[in-house]
């Protein structure tokens, strides 16, 4: 009698229901006033998981979650993972038609959302003929499953949406293998996470870098998270006073943020046994000033949300070195390749330019439904991030710049190509090249550079960019439009973005 072959096992929602049997009466999530042990959080996920079943999700449907820095948004996450389902988390900026856009191609079988979300997340639902379900009405009452859906560790997790500087954003799938180990890698290698650590959760927990190195890595270890659902240096520095927070992570932004929060006034600051830094690059001075003034360490990392996302972290192993993403992180290799040999990966010898190629358990397994792009970017079983660097002989890697333009503004990518899309559609609007320019609170800015359709009429700028705010989300939209009379371009037509970048970061 033949035998089947042994089948493993591995569900993301495991992190929370191991701190729950191991550390029940312990508090997992602060937010506000609500205080949820372990115990609390996985009974209430389960609800989630048996309201969900009863409206017919099933293992491996799509289920999209729209909800801020709140208590719902890890019950609902472990709910939906509980059922054996998949995590769409949705950009809380987004504009109806957006989401709507995400909700369509990820085939979500319904939207999840709580308190300020709920209007746009049921326009959105409308447009795209999706049910919609309140988080807090899915926890509330009912019985709740004994335990999670058994799942392949090579099934999706959760599905972040990108995109690239052309095209319509694209659906990373992430299996549960890659973020199981990507938050047990932050937790014992990269970032020595603590079961007595009380981390600030003020990072987007949509984001890959809130919920992987600040969510699930402190799930994965016991500890506690408090939540901040809406970001401001003097806001974070009361909360983490007030709450005993000794574990901050942040983008450049909030770190700047704190500092000037810090300097204006005579107060009390947290006592903070470690900072992580991502989502750009951290400017070394800013780097310094940080940790002299909260006399900590700041560890910053490098990662994609193809890569789970973490790939690179300055660690405590092998010292800090500002002005460097450290060095790769357990089971992952990052080198650098010649960013012009396309169809093939031909690694560089240490300290050369070229482009970030990554491979590893955290490398995701390819765009939802987009086998050709998938293609293009896993080359030899090397991802490659598009991204510019350098690798020293230590091993540690510097991002020089982006192979690509996006724009990262606070924290957040901006892909300039959607933003040239719908500036083009408005009528006094004949040519339009968008770019990041240096911004000393958001890392950099959104630029419009525009031709106009009649060169006798003009185009207004701030009536453009208000325009334009009804259109974009919040991030995306341009604070700053230059009006010019011709775009300059290569041979091949291409319009040379790095000459609008020179021209106007000079003006």
């Amino acid at each position: 009698m033949p035998v089947s072959a042994p089948h493993a096992t591995l569900s993301l929602a495991a992190i929370v229901a191991e701190s729950a049997r191991k550390y029940p009466h312990d508090v997992a999530v602060v937010d506000g006033d609500t205080r949820l042990t372990y115990r609390d959080l996985w009974d209430r996920a389960r609800r989630v998981a048996a309201a969900l079943h009863e409206q017919g999700v099933r293992p491996g449907d799509r289920v999209a979650l729209m909800i801020g820095n709140v208590a719902e948004f890890p019950v609902v996450y472990f709910g939906i993972l509980a059922a054996g389902a998949v995590v769409v988390p949705v950009h809380l900026l987004l504009t109806a038609t957006e989401v709507a856009y995400v909700l369509r191609d990820s085939e979500a079988k319904l939207i999840v959302c709580h308190g300020p979300t709920t209007e746009v997340a049921i326009l959105a639902a409308d447009e795209a003929g999706v049910a919609v379900a309140a988080g807090g009405a899915l926890s509330e009452g009912g019985t709740a499953t004994v335990g999670y859906e058994s799942r392949s560790p090579e099934d999706a997790a959760v599905v972040f949406y990108t995109s690239g500087t052309t095209g319509a954003p694209k659906g990373a799938v992430l299996t549960h293998l890659n973020m199981v180990l990507n938050a047990t890698v932050s937790a014992l290698d990269a970032n020595d996470v603590r079961k007595s650590d009380i981390v600030l959760g003020c990072l987007p927990l949509f984001h890959a870098f809130g919920q992987t190195a600040t969510m699930n890595a402190a799930f994965r270890m016991g500890a506690t998270i408090v939540l901040l659902p809406r970001f401001s240096g003097d806001t974070a520095i009361e909360m983490m006073v007030r709450k005993g927070v000794d574990v901050f992570h942040g983008v450049p932004t909030m770190y700047i943020a704190l500092l000037d929060a810090a300097r204006a006034a005579d107060c009390a600051l947290p006592s903070l046994r470690t900072c992580i830094s991502g989502g750009a690059s951290l400017p070394v001075n800013v780097l310094d000033e940080f940790a002299a003034t909260f006399a900590t360490t700041v560890y910053e990392g490098y990662g994609l949300s193809e890569t789970a996302p973490v790939a690179c972290a300055n660690q405590a192993a092998f010292g800090t070195r500002p002005g460097t993403v450290g060095r790769p992180v357990w089971g992952v290799d990052v080198e650098i390749a010649d960013p012009e040999r396309e169809l093939t990966v031909e690694l560089l010898p240490d300290g050369e330019v070229g482009e970030i190629v990554i491979r590893g358990h955290n490398i995701f397994a390819g765009y939802l439904n987009r086998p050709d792009a998938t293609a293009e970017a896993v080359v030899d079983g090397w991802f490659r991030t598009g991204d510019l660097g350098t690798k020293d002989a230590e091993g540690f890697v510097t991002v020089v710049d982006r192979k690509k333009d996006v724009i990262i503004r606070g924290g957040f990518n901006v892909y300039p190509r959607e933003v040239e899309d719908v500036l083009s559609t408005h009528p006094a609007v004949s040519q339009v090249a968008v770019i990041g320019l240096p911004d000393a609170t958001r890392g950099e800015e959104v630029c419009a550079v525009v031709v106009p359709a009649d060169p006798t009429a003009g185009i207004d700028p701030t009536t453009l960019i208000e325009w334009s705010r009804s259109r974009l989300a919040k991030h995306k939209y341009p604070r700053q439009v230059h009006v010019v009379d011709v775009l300059p371009t290569g041979p091949s037509h291409k319009v040379l973005k790095r000459e609008l970048r020179e021209t106007f970061s000079r003006s």
